[in-house]
């Protein structure tokens, strides 16, 4: 489906892209970002303003000159739906362009009905939260999903998912653009959790940035100048199956001594088990009834915040591996920050201390100067933001435009998205 269809059309997407994401800009600024002329910037703004897509911000502090009118995203002029799910948690939110948050719904993924439960569901969850906002579905610009799986974004189809064992090559672009009549976007939820954060969260809008997510698996979102790397496949950021140990510890991939294997949640959890069946004793056997079995990754780790001497020795472990892997990730890619999952909060600030002293050991020098190394902020509603903001980009973004570092240096733009009124 092609949805820029004329050149007008086109030239009023560079205009709005640029003043969304470096707004609010004069006129004259526009100009010298897009190269547009200028009777056709006066006169598309002209229609974007009539048509309430843009709004008047202000006049320009200029101390010399004539002062400029300043341009800026009418926020409330369109709506985006975004949603999340895995094999646990079905979430879907609509939010206006700020972005912030307007209806949430979330509840337990349904597994008994196969693929076409789970599709209406989604559907169900997207029309219930555009309900919760009091927004129509012909409000919304733009949806975007994110697919804890493996996807084509080109094709626009979920291909596969480790956890959902019945989700083979779902056209979920095709379904939703026909249920709800706006252009739909799909990606990996890590990457969309990653760009949440890098615009809305702790990355603090750097271009160069690493997120980490942890749990079963441990996948990574790398950004490079702004853009996400994505490799040929686009599968790049299997941060989990990286060797970061020589142990002859078998890995689902089929490797051996990878991330996830040593330091993933289940293996903090094997590892765990072991150690008892030898004899030891921990405070995260109250949480099972005393009940090996039953302690997962997270009892291990909050466990060891508390001082138990045994899930704080497995904890250490996890976290020299953790760190190894990052800095092989700092010598490669040279970030300015990396943005651990926000769940890791579990392990302390002692944590994030051992991570950042490793990482300093273990990478080039010049490398860690002022390299930042923190937690994520964005919470459980990461993926959904990251989501909406997914349609958001895809929308607004003209790939052929060039950004003049004039503005990154000193315009009067400024990259920044609200989370809050």
């Amino acid at each position: 489906m092609k949805y820029v269809n004329t050149q007008k059309e086109r030239d009023a997407g560079v205009i709005l892209n640029v003043v969304r994401n470096f707004g609010p800009l004069s006129r004259v600024e526009i100009h010298r970002l897009t190269g547009l002329r200028t009777s056709t910037i006066s006169q598309l703004t002209k229609e974007l303003l009539s048509e309430r897509r843009l709004e008047v911000a202000g006049l320009s502090d200029n101390p010399t000159g004539r002062k400029q009118v300043l341009l800026r995203v009418n926020q409330e002029q369109g709506f985006l739906l975004g949603i999340e799910f895995d094999s646990e948690t079905v979430v879907a939110g609509v939010m206006d362009l700020a972005p912030r948050i307007r209806g949430l719904v979330r509840e337990p993924t349904r597994l008994d009905g196969g693929e076409t439960a789970l599709v209406d569901q989604l559907k169900d969850c997207a029309r219930r939260a555009l309900a919760e906002a009091g927004v129509s579905a012909r409000s919304l610009r733009g949806i975007g999903i994110a697919d804890v799986g493996l996807v084509n974004r080109t094709q626009g189809i979920s291909v596969l998912s480790s956890q959902l064992d019945f989700w083979r090559n779902v056209p979920l672009v095709k379904i939703f653009e026909d249920a709800f009549h706006v252009p739909t976007f799909v990606e990996n939820a890590t990457r969309c959790r990653g760009n949440a954060e890098r615009l809305l969260g702790a990355g603090e809008s750097n271009d160069d940035m690493i997120y980490v997510e942890y749990g079963a698996g441990i996948g990574s979102a790398l950004f490079s100048g702004g853009r996400v790397i994505e490799g040929r496949r686009t599968s790049a950021g299997e941060f989990g199956h990286t060797r970061v140990s020589m142990a002859n510890i078998a890995c689902k991939c089929g490797s051996f001594g990878c991330l996830e294997a040593v330091a993933g949640s289940p293996a903090l959890a094997h590892r765990f088990r072991e150690i008892i069946r030898e004899g030891g004793s921990s405070l995260a056997l109250t949480r099972t009834g005393g009940d090996p079995l039953r302690v997962t990754g997270w009892d291990v780790l909050e466990a060891a915040r508390a001082g138990d001497k045994v899930c704080l020795s497995i904890s250490e472990e996890m976290c020299r591996y953790l760190a190894i892997g990052l800095a092989n990730l700092v010598n490669l890619l040279d970030p300015a920050r990396i943005v651990l999952d926000q769940r890791l909060e579990i392990c302390g600030a002692g944590f994030l201390d051992q991570i950042q002293r490793t990482v300093r050991l273990q990478a080039l020098s010049h490398l860690t100067e002022d390299l930042v190394i923190c937690f994520g902020s964005l919470g459980d509603t990461a993926g959904v933001l990251g989501a909406g903001l997914l349609s958001l980009e895809e929308l607004f973004t003209i790939p052929e435009l060039k950004t003049p570092q004039y503005l990154r240096e000193g315009g009067s733009g400024r990259m920044k998205l609200s989370t809050s009124d």
